[in-house]
């Protein structure tokens, strides 16, 4: 079987995404394995730098056991996160060119010192220098919000824009079992805990910091980690208010066009 052709592959999502259209799957004409796809998904993010973005740290995903159940996977996934995505809190996201976008309660996490590699909980708090609420727009390339797990990753795990709340001191927190809420147009829609991501926010954190290690990489001081949804993921109305708001952390606000 001919191995696939990741500068082309990356090329059809990165085409797509620039132009606010779907595109078929990648797996319904490629053999795609998760480490080709993750090939791709760095190949899609280096063509966005090349263009002048900066990378900023990543996002896990699947970090809750329904997601991965539904999924039929056993470990969490990332996506790389650049400086234009981020949308600057209380500020307005231009919905324009996505395609089906989704809203997730988040929490985030602000590295003072570097991680890669095996490490447990105490390693990655100790990694920490902020906390924040924080909230993840997903969108796919694929017709539907349907792929398969290759397909998911090489799309940058449906990472479309990102916002974040001021940060707070981490130890002045227990992120266990902190309780998120999501307000649109003024009205809940959505409920849910940090305990949802993988039991304790910390844990998706040494998630990242493994797979960083076997991505051979380093995440630096002053990246900052999404640890995971704290709820299912929502749909985003094009014209709307939303806010997430985690208890003590404050609310993460961002209007829609």
């Amino acid at each position: 079987m001919n191995q696939p052709d990741i500068a082309a592959l990356a090329g059809t999502l990165d085409a797509a995404t620039r132009a606010g259209r779907t595109t078929d799957r990648l797996t319904d004409t490629a053999p795609l394995d998760v480490a080709t796809a993750y090939a791709v998904q760095r190949e899609g993010v280096d063509r966005r730098r090349e263009r002048g973005e900066s990378l900023v740290g990543v996002k896990m995903g699947f970090t809750s056991r329904a997601k991965m159940a539904q999924m039929g996977v056993d470990d969490v996934i990332w996506g790389l996160l650049t400086d234009a995505m981020l949308v600057e809190d209380g500020g307005i996201l231009d919905t324009g060119n996505l395609i089906h976008p989704r809203i997730e309660p988040e929490i985030a996490f602000l590295l003072g010192r570097p991680l890669s590699g095996r490490i447990s909980p105490a390693e990655a708090a100790r990694a920490v220098a902020g906390v924040a609420v924080a909230y993840e727009v997903l969108d796919s390339r694929y017709e539907g919000f349907r792929f398969t797990l290759p397909d998911v990753i090489a799309d940058n795990a449906s990472a479309a824009h990102f916002g974040i709340a001021p940060w707070h001191n981490p130890d002045d927190f227990d992120l266990g079992n902190l309780g998120l809420t999501v307000e649109i147009n003024g009205r809940p829609v959505a409920t849910g805990s940090s305990a949802a991501i993988l039991g304790h926010p910390l844990r998706s954190l040494t998630a990242a910091a493994r797979l960083a290690g076997e991505a051979g990489v380093v995440l630096e001081p002053g990246f900052l980690v999404l640890a995971g949804a704290a709820t299912a993921a929502l749909p985003l109305p094009r014209t709307a208010h939303v806010q997430i708001t985690a208890a003590g952390l404050g609310t993460a606000e961002v209007t829609t066009r």
